[in-house]
């Protein structure tokens, strides 16, 4: 059987982002910014790397129309620096004038990591001191108590069998059933801000490891609509797909110069964009979905201190935001670099910032500043700073900031309903 390329539930995988994008049809997010009013550092120094249809998002802030932005976080363990990125990003689009969502993924939790209700409700809450310390505004709920997020989960799996999650997923015959409702509870998720509000471009930010939720989402969202919309040589069609008659009668009457047939209407003399909005209006009328296929941004991962993925399940990778100041300095301390072998060589040959998990730690997170970020490279390249100086006033920065963060986080503790 023929494996994934990528499992969104490994601790530890390298993803090669260039043959991901390739295979899957990512595209880079670069040609897209410049419809952005103002471009986030996440996107300009390339930690955000890629997406799927983020120009419907681009434009709808540009325009200060409705978009909605979800994501999810699975409570299996302490919050991270590593879980901060995504976080930021959905902070950023909700000051932008995104409808702001995230759940706390405990159903996946408990299936996949066989983790206690008790212990992903404690996680959970952690994981919201953390966005509301950042500045989240919007809904937010567990799955195990969201009964609507659970009837359209139900919704969603009519549109998809096991063969598909097998070729997504990998799954096979001895995958616990509770494994593949998780999926599928994710599918309904990323759907749920359309029909808690209304139908409208939504952008869920992953990291490039999730990508095959946001592929069988976006499947499924096209699976449940009633109704596809083609643009044609001089016209526009709207086909059914599982319509009932008098929703396509609808479609019909809506439009001056429309012409009914067997399963479609035919429309001339008005915009795709226009006859896109309307024929939504019809299938909600008609007890239709009208989603919109929801679109994603991927960003890189911040390196471990040790080399890798950042992973609970290596403690000396990560910074939490519980730990010790004394064990984090500790952990900055002993990062790996991007030095050389010897201070000669270093002063000759300078420093290889990008291979060095504490420039990147600045980059990600402790430099908002990016010409402070450029001078830190520029010293370390030029082999004018070595790397125990750099280390220095890298734990300085981490430190200054956890302590910071955390007084947030306790501030926001009141904003957390369970």
């Amino acid at each position: 059987m023929h494996e994934p390329q990528i499992n969104p539930w490994s601790n530890n995988q390298s993803v090669d982002v260039e043959k991901l994008f390739s295979d899957f049809g990512i595209e880079p997010i670069a040609p897209v910014l410049s419809e952005l009013p103002e471009i986030p550092y996440f996107m300009r120094r390339g930690i955000v790397v890629g997406h799927r249809d983020y120009l419907p998002i681009a434009t709808a802030i540009r325009n200060c129309t409705p978009f909605h932005i979800l994501t999810g976080f699975m409570p299996s363990g302490h919050p991270h620096l590593g879980h901060l990125m995504v976080m930021k990003e959905v902070v950023w689009h909700v000051q932008q004038g995104g409808n702001g969502y995230v759940t706390i993924a405990d159903r996946e939790a408990h299936a996949v990591r066989d983790m206690s209700w008790e212990k992903c409700r404690e996680y959970g809450k952690e994981y919201l001191a953390c966005l509301y310390a950042l500045g989240f505004e919007g809904k937010t709920y567990f799955q195990s108590k969201n009964n609507r997020l659970k009837d359209l989960a139900f919704e969603a799996a009519t549109k998809v069998n096991f063969s598909e999650l097998t070729a997504i997923y990998g799954f096979g015959a001895d995958t616990e059933l509770a494994h593949a409702d998780s999926v599928i509870t994710q599918v309904a998720d990323i759907l749920y801000p359309q029909i808690d509000r209304e139908p409208a471009p939504t952008l869920v930010p992953v990291g490039i490891d999730q990508d095959p939720h946001i592929r069988l989402t976006r499947g499924i969202a096209h699976k449940m609509r009633m109704f596809t919309i083609e643009e044609r040589e001089g016209y526009i069609s709207v086909r059914s797909k599982n319509a009932p008659e008098i929703a396509l009668e609808a479609v019909k009457k809506a439009f001056p110069h429309a012409r009914k047939y067997e399963g479609h209407v035919d429309i001339k003399d008005v915009s795709c964009s226009d006859v896109s909005t309307r024929v939504r209006q019809i299938e909600r009328a008609n007890g239709g979905f009208a989603f919109y296929t929801p679109s994603s941004t991927y960003h890189i991962f911040m390196p471990g201190l040790t080399g890798g993925k950042m992973s609970s399940s290596i403690p000396e990778s990560i910074i939490s935001f519980y730990e010790p100041e004394a064990t984090v300095r500790k952990k900055v301390m002993s990062g790996i670099t991007g030095g050389r072998m010897t201070m000669d060589e270093q002063k000759r040959c300078g420093g290889e910032p990008d291979k060095c998990s504490l420039y990147l730690l600045n980059l990600f997170h402790m430099v908002t500043e990016d010409a402070e970020l450029a001078e830190i490279r520029r010293k370390c390249v030029s082999g004018e700073i070595m790397c125990g100086t750099c280390k220095k006033e890298t734990a300085e920065r981490v430190a200054a900031f956890l302590k910071d963060f955390k007084e947030k986080m306790d501030a926001a503790a009141d904003k957390i309903e369970v």
